[in-house]
């Protein structure tokens, strides 16, 4: 095996804000994987809820462990997961991007999408929201028109106008909206503002609470008006039971629980414990984004606008048209690095 980092900036196309601070260009982590024959690709992203993770962290913990990734052969992912987990279980973002990059490499050996590999159908998967960040509500109407015509909305809040923000918001479109507070409010803010966003056709709240407010979601799910999703509070495999018990669905991304591998094993469970699933992203070009576009066959609603907030991707791949998503049929995640994405690795 031949391992291969490159640091990705992406800028982004507008700066993109939520309760956790403001972004504008995105740092991360292209990994590619080699058989000699054959290159996968996968995506380390950066997160400001996790600085612990960032790219630099995740490119040490790649290198250090470059002498087992490089003398090693596998027939399945899962197989090369379970051999690399203990390395890398410490830095899920890093062991993300190397499952990715090793799934990829197991759909282009095979000539066949990763999708299919796994006995999956690609009709009527579930559409994406687009996301409209944090902004004044000036902006974040033309944000909206900018990506008009889609099925759903994701919007931020945590700006303390959310509500006519929301109520301005719904007069300039018909779809469906959801609301994502990125732990910026408390119970008693969720309970208040949640009959009116009901009212406003919003399909459910995520992650309003602290991801440790286990009582105070518990709460939520009791007597709130909305579902209410957990994002931050499901990072792991190990988080699956306890959000059963005190939320309505769960929001899966692929880095914070350490690849495809373990989220599909999240869904399952999820999907056991009658929980409605999700799996999102963050700001991430189209490797990461067509990696977890993988898992739409299996899952209830989409979060996989991450490449469309860039201002120049490095790859196409998962084609999203109007929050319809499009799984093509190239092997691998069916993500091929563009000219943007070429000089970078031949920088």
């Amino acid at each position: 095996m031949i391992l291969q980092l490159h640091d990705l900036l992406l800028p982004l196309r507008h700066p993109f804000t939520t309760a956790n601070g403001t972004l504008t260009t995105q740092h991360n982590l292209l990994v590619s994987l080699s058989d000699g024959q054959y290159t996968g690709y996968g995506e380390s992203p950066t997160s400001r809820s996790w600085p612990q993770l960032a790219t630099e962290s995740a490119r040490a913990a790649l290198e250090k462990c470059r002498p087992v990734i490089e003398s090693l052969n596998f027939e399945e992912p899962a197989e090369f997961w379970a051999q690399m987990q203990p390395h890398l279980g410490h830095h899920p973002f890093a062991l993300c991007a190397l499952d990715q990059a090793a799934h990829d490499l197991w759909g282009r050996r095979h000539q066949r999408p990763i999708w299919q590999l796994w006995g999956l159908h690609d009709e009527a998967l579930p559409p994406t929201n687009y996301t409209l960040g944090l902004d004044t509500t000036e902006r974040m109407v033309a944000k909206l028109h900018e990506f008009c015509d889609w099925p759903l909305y994701k919007i931020k809040l945590g700006s303390g106008n959310d509500l006519a923000l929301m109520q301005e918001l719904r007069q300039h479109t018909t779809a469906v909206l959801r609301v994502d507070a990125n732990t910026g409010w408390t119970v008693e803010q969720t309970l208040c503002i949640a009959p009116a966003l009901k009212a406003l056709g919003v399909e459910f709240i995520e992650q309003p609470l602290p991801r440790d407010d286990w009582a105070g979601m518990q709460r939520l799910h009791r007597e709130c008006a909305l579902p209410i999703v957990a994002d931050e509070a499901c990072q792991t495999e190990s988080d699956i039971e306890r959000c059963a018990a005190c939320f309505s669905g769960v929001n899966i991304k692929l880095a914070k629980a350490g690849g495809l591998t373990p989220a599909r094993r999240m869904i399952q469970r999820a999907c056991d414990l009658g929980l409605r699933v999700m799996v999102g992203c963050m700001c991430e070009s189209s490797i990461g984004i067509s990696a977890t576009a993988q898992l739409l066959p299996l899952i209830d609603d989409a979060d996989l606008d991450g490449a469309l907030l860039l201002a120049e991707d490095i790859a196409d791949g998962v084609v999203i048209n109007q929050g319809r998503v499009t799984l093509n049929r190239r092997p691998g995640t069916g993500a091929r690095l563009n000219a943007a994405g070429m000089a970078i690795i031949t920088h």
